[in-house]
């Protein structure tokens, strides 16, 4: 059995966090972003989005693109000048918007798929430095450039395992295209269920590995069989999911 009193109170635990975060998130953010996710096709040099500021105050900001990647089951963000952002500093006017413009620098080189993220930093007014009040945001968009191959599509393997003296759930995907996973769980083979989110879990980059922490104890009793069903790009997939002697890493 995988649930335990631990996983209730974990999960109670972290709705109290997620909602202080959230009420505290939502008196400052005033900025809305569209889309949310950048996909360019593969001969694509250049795309866009569109900032709208709802606020009474005009929203200043810092635009930076990194290139994307994943190592030891983590993101892996690196400076990068292959996609530019224009312009660097925004300033979107009170219930106004805004247009940030990408280019693929060197043109559209064709090519496997390319991952970079977008990190919009919101910066504090005078008036808030001065008064020792300002929350800083950040927000952080996906960016596709979709490979030469038309046909490529994700291909994932999902392992559970001990890792750093706890429980993680690895996704290793060995196809050529990205995989978005989201309202994800894990069942066990007496129909036990761990919900690991209700909306975006995350991403397994193209022929990369990513690990997400599973809210069990380090001495939970994990065995087989075991299920991963999620949405994988917006469609419900169910999986098989194997359980692997403890890591290397493992403590």
């Amino acid at each position: 059995m995988i649930l335990s009193s631990s996983l209730r109170s974990w999960r109670a635990a972290f709705a109290l966090c997620a909602g202080l975060v959230l009420a505290c998130a939502a008196q400052a953010a005033s900025l809305q972003i569209s889309p949310v996710s950048i996909s360019l096709r593969a001969g694509q040099a250049a795309g866009g989005i569109s900032l709208q500021n709802l606020g009474e105050r005009p929203v200043y900001g810092q635009v930076r693109v990194f290139a994307w990647d994943q190592r030891n089951g983590e993101d892996v963000l690196t400076p990068t000048d292959e996609l530019v952002a224009s312009p660097p500093i925004i300033e979107v006017g009170a219930k106004s918007s805004q247009t940030i413009r990408l280019v693929r620098k060197g043109g559209a080189a064709p090519g496997p798929e390319r991952t970079y993220r977008l990190l919009i930093d919101e910066i504090p007014r005078d008036d808030e430095q001065a008064s020792g009040v300002a929350i800083r945001l950040q927000y952080s968009v996906p960016v596709f450039v979709a490979p030469n191959d038309e046909a490529a599509a994700p291909s994932l393997a999902w392992t559970v395992l001990r890792k750093d003296g706890g429980w993680i759930l690895r996704a290793k995907n060995s196809g050529g295209l990205h995989a978005q996973v989201g309202a994800a769980s894990l069942v066990d083979a007496g129909g036990n269920e761990i919900e690991l989110s209700k909306g975006l879990l995350g991403y397994a980059l193209a022929g990369r590995e990513r690990e997400w922490r599973l809210p069990l104890e380090p001495a939970a009793r994990v065995a087989g069989p075991l299920t991963v069903r999620a949405n994988v790009n917006a469609r419900a997939a169910s999986a098989a999911a194997s359980v692997a002697a403890e890591s290397a890493g493992a403590k």
